[in-house]
């Protein structure tokens, strides 16, 4: 079924209960309201044209009307495209041009780049403004449009989404992530945590992101629980609001700032039932300080945006620190050698897994999609892993050199071709180093040409217009020649052991 199906008899019966508290904007957002404007835009994307399987892309900041566009995005059977903030115009470009969506909305400061990537590309889509205080050009006219929709129907293996997700190449891949990935992976994480219709999210995620959106989002929407909707993680907003929640997803950015408080305490966590933490790798003393200061133990998961959430440490049971916990209820995990035999307990290898919530292959990719899927249906996720005796899953290091920076990806390839182009710079090699508050930073080896004068703060210089700002290095390490193999290829792995802890 389309997705928006399963949470609309849930606002339907729960119209007055409160779907959005925005302490910022001191301001409450009913499910019947979220509902209402939901269908308004989806009348307006279905007059602007938008059919099925259309690409709808949005780069906003987060808002309640944000959310509204997502569900309206479902409601009219279309394909929901979001884009990091912190995209710049070359990387913008290639979104638009790769996924060629009917309509794009965005920032009004954004209007000059996007009129210049539809002259470029020659993609003719429509562009509308939407601003975090509920003005903008989608919204102008919103009240002429009817208060009714009749959601489009849509079958499980039909697109809800596309996500990307930067690739080796340095060429991102756009994740197509169907109504049935979704709807499976809420559902399952929903019974797996205990989620009930008066658990309140204390969500401080961003929404263009699977954890934010996917993860959060979804499972409050499937149990109409309230969300306390913060427009950005800021330390003291979180403790404010502590008291008034009962769940906190975030990265392990967000534990480690919480720690840095002096006024955070198991007091102020009188209330929570549960601490989840994803996208990037909880460390063991994170770990062990939270629960020494508020008797709580973080429950960490394992996903990715292919295919949402693949494991979890257990709500009842041990949470075992430095691990994922056990695999989800219909997702199978397996580790594999090189060789492609299922290797034992303890044994680390390839990551693989399979289930409905994975997802349905890379968008215009077909032999990428055809690599990355075994002949058995397994996706390959590029994670290095290991299983104990009892089942729980660890994480040992990345096949593809992945660096995850407060729950971003960053592909270290992307970075490279950037700064290469740079003429005083002959080759470069980037790895992640251990960062204390983002789990990893972003370091570079520079071999300059010869007789050449680079600085770091030309460098960053040079990234600023091209790459989102959390994919730019800032640790810097010049040499004479990137360490190599026999075979001639770098070792990033004497790099990182050298400088990146």
């Amino acid at each position: 079924m389309n997705l928006f199906e399963s949470f609309h008899d849930g606002f339907q019966s729960s119209r007055s209960k409160v779907a959005l508290s925005v302490p910022e904007q001191d301001r409450q957002v009913s499910f019947g309201e979220l509902d209402l404007l939901s269908a308004r835009i989806a009348n307006k994307l279905n007059g602007l044209g938008v059919k099925p399987g259309e690409r709808v892309a949005v780069q906003v900041d987060k808002s309640p009307e944000a959310l509204a566009l997502y569900l309206a995005v479902l409601r009219a059977g279309a394909v929901y495209l979001p884009l990091n903030t912190a995209y710049m115009p070359d990387e913008l470009s290639y979104f638009v041009t790769n996924a060629e969506p009917k309509v794009v909305v965005s920032k009004k400061s954004q209007v000059d780049v996007f009129t210049k990537i539809r002259g470029d590309s020659g993609v003719d889509f429509e562009f509308m403004t939407l601003e975090s205080n509920a003005s903008g050009t989608l919204l102008d006219d919103i009240s002429s449009f009817g208060e009714a929709f009749e959601t489009i129907s849509r079958s499980d293996d039909d697109i809800a989404a596309i996500l990307y997700t930067s690739g080796t190449t340095g060429r991102p891949k756009g994740a197509m992530i169907s109504h049935g990935n979704l709807l499976s992976n809420a559902k399952v994480l929903s019974r797996q945590w205990g989620w009930k219709s008066d658990d309140v999210l204390l969500h401080a995620l961003p929404i263009f992101h699977v954890h934010g959106l996917f993860v959060a989002c979804n499972i409050s929407f499937l149990n109409t629980s309230e969300m306390i909707y913060l427009s950005k993680f800021d330390a003291q907003m979180v403790l404010a609001e502590l008291a008034n929640a009962t769940v906190l997803m975030g990265v392990p950015t967000f534990y480690t700032r919480l720690l840095n408080e002096p006024d955070f305490s198991g007091e102020l966590c009188r209330n929570m039932r549960l601490f989840i933490s994803g996208s990037a790798p909880l460390l063991e003393e994170t770990f062990e300080e939270f629960k020494e200061r508020t008797g709580h133990s973080i429950l960490e998961r394992y996903g990715m945006t292919e295919t949402g959430m693949n494991a979890s440490n257990p709500l009842d049971g041990d949470r075992v620190p430095g691990t994922v916990g056990l695999p989800l209820p219909g997702t199978e995990i397996r580790i594999v050698s090189d060789q492609g035999v299922n290797l034992g307990v303890e044994e680390v290898g390839s990551l693989q897994v399979r289930g409905p919530n994975v997802f349905k292959g890379y968008w215009r990719m077909p032999e990428k999609t055809e690599a990355d899927f075994t002949v058995d249906g397994f996706f390959i996720t590029g994670d290095l892993g290991k299983i104990d005796e009892n089942g729980y899953v660890s994480i040992v290091g990345r096949e593809k050199d992945l660096i995850i920076s407060g729950g971003y990806n960053i592909y270290p390839k992307e970075v490279e071709l950037v700064i290469n182009e740079m003429p005083a710079v002959n080759e470069t090699a980037v790895f992640g180093y251990k960062h204390a508050d983002f789990g990893e930073g972003v370091a570079v080896a520079v071999v300059k040409e010869n007789g050449a004068e680079i600085t770091d703060s030309n460098i960053i210089e040079y990234c600023r217009d091209k790459l989102a700002a959390y994919k730019i290095p800032r640790v810097f390490i010049y040499m004479d020649e990137l360490p190599r193999n026999t075979m001639g290829k770098v070792q990033k792995n004497i790099l990182r052991d050298k400088y990146g802890s």
